[in-house]
């Protein structure tokens, strides 16, 4: 068995328990672990297959933010177990069907699946040379379709800033920074002077103490 086959039964068998420890993990906390192996183990299988950029992708997006963002809320959330252990055991056989009838179509959709010639052709012609997908999609992304990666990013930030405007809520009685008033504020406005009489008998500091001892018979 030659190096690259032990790394992909590895690969393979690391992303099918993490996806099934993640399921079946009784602790929120150990299944978002259990998802991050499986996310760099198939961040592994595509580096097998030469798409290292999707690797990359795959760590930097799912296991460095979504991941890292799901532990964070897991843990800071007051998440009660024992509710979500009865909900999860009231819709437990609908599951067990949704995931037998997803079975099936697996099954029918790998029975018809065929490759063609040209498909086999045109893996054939491919050089080593011509691997590295990082340069090609560059070329595609900032070259051919820089438009339409350019509106892409703006239809985003638009999202972005929409649910930022839909989520936001203003409370009465919160106080809240006005950086233009601050900034138009005069010298009269923030600064009163305050004349003091110091006309006040001083008090005295400590009362007097009567250390004497008083002895009860």
């Amino acid at each position: 068995m030659s190096v690259i086959a032990l790394a992909f039964y590895l690969f393979a068998i690391c992303v099918v328990a993490g996806g099934l420890m993640t399921v079946i993990s009784r602790n929120p906390v150990h299944s978002v672990l259990w998802l991050i192996l499986a996310f760099l183990s198939s961040a592994g299988l595509f580096v097998l297959l030469g798409a290292e950029f999707v690797a990359m992708l795959l760590i930097i997006v799912y296991v460095g933010a979504v991941a890292v963002l799901f532990l964070f809320v897991v843990m800071m959330l007051d998440v009660d177990f024992a509710e979500l252990k009865a909900e999860m055991a009231k819709y437990m056989p609908l599951a067990l069907l949704i995931g037998l009838v997803l079975l099936m179509q697996f099954g029918m959709a790998y029975g018809s699946w065929e490759i063609t010639d040209s498909a086999r052709a045109a893996r054939g012609a491919v050089t080593p040379d011509q691997l590295e997908n990082t340069a090609a999609l560059g070329m595609l992304l900032y070259d051919q379709y820089f438009l339409a990666f350019q509106l892409s990013g703006l239809i985003l930030l638009v999202a972005m800033i929409g649910a930022i405007t839909l989520t936001m809520r203003h409370r009465e009685g919160v106080k809240r920074q006005s950086i233009a008033q601050q900034n138009a504020r005069t010298r009269d406005e923030t600064i009163t002077l305050i004349s003091v009489e110091n006309n006040v008998a001083p008090k005295s500091i400590l009362p007097s103490q009567d250390n004497s001892k008083k002895v009860v018979r």
